[in-house]
């Protein structure tokens, strides 16, 4: 695969320091991400599209590496002028950057995080570069395909394996949110369309927002534990929540893929 032809085609390129931080957040501490590492004898992580700035796979490098100091990262761009433009922000072999799609470069990366790339692209090819991804994955690997909002308070994103996609997280700064809904506006491509009655998706978002209105009393408390009571509600209307405590009062919600999947109602 060395020298292979990068698949894909350039996105929009647009980032902004930090926009990341939440995905970022959840990938330093979740437990299966710390296993996938820890059993690497090659910890490589994979940023894949990372857009004219090299700035959120700096601070990815710089986040996982206080949590798992043997990892490298590895900064993927379709478009060579973005990769030139990245390489003064390389420290190999920590950091480095180089011309790649979703083939990744000849490369077998234990962790694969794509944020703000497949949005652009048409939802029937989103299986196609999933499995593209998927098959390149060192044995155990994961991969973390997500969207977010401009200045990163707004997020979700899948996580997949080998056998394909397992949770869908949503993140959120719960602050300014307005309703849990707002968050259909950056589910990933695989999701965004089918926030339609009938969908798993649309359950889930209707779900929440009935959910938060019923919370709406414990805003007396701070908009934290609005959530806190948002999720609890949803737990016991029947939705699996595998979000531990301490990162749903992040702003997180996880929940199992199959309870959203395209084509059926949760």
């Amino acid at each position: 695969m060395a020298g292979a032809r990068p698949v894909g085609a350039p996105t929009r390129g647009t980032t902004n320091p930090n926009r990341l931080r939440r995905v970022d957040r959840w990938l330093a501490g979740a437990p299966e991400v710390a296993a996938a590492l820890r059993r690497a004898p090659d910890p490589l992580v994979v940023d894949l599209g990372y857009g004219a700035s090299p700035v959120t796979t700096v601070e990815l490098a710089a986040r996982l590496r206080r949590a798992h100091p043997r990892i490298r990262v590895l900064g993927l761009e379709i478009d060579p002028a973005r990769v030139a433009a990245a390489r003064p922000a390389a420290h190999p072999p920590v950091l480095e950057f180089r011309q790649g799609g979703f083939e990744l470069a000849g490369t077998r990366p234990v962790l694969v995080r794509a944020f703000n790339v497949l949005r652009q692209y048409p939802e029937d090819e989103v299986a196609g570069a999933w499995k593209l991804v998927l098959d390149r994955l060192a044995p155990g690997g994961l991969f973390v395909e997500g969207t977010c909002d401009e200045i990163g308070r707004l997020s979700t994103w899948v996580t997949l394996d080998a056998d394909g996609p397992r949770t869908l997280t949503l993140s959120c700064h719960v602050g300014s949110l307005d309703q849990p809904s707002t968050l259909a506006e950056r589910l990933p491509k695989a999701l965004i369309h089918r926030n339609v009655a009938g969908e798993g998706v649309h359950d889930l978002m209707s779900t929440l927002d009935t959910c938060w209105a019923t919370a709406a009393p414990h805003q007396a408390f701070g908009a934290r534990a609005r959530w806190l009571e948002t999720v609890r509600l949803l737990a016991a209307r029947g939705w699996p929540v595998l979000t531990r405590p301490r990162r749903i009062r992040l702003g997180e919600l996880t929940v199992p893929w199959d309870r959203v999947a395209p084509g059926g109602s949760g």
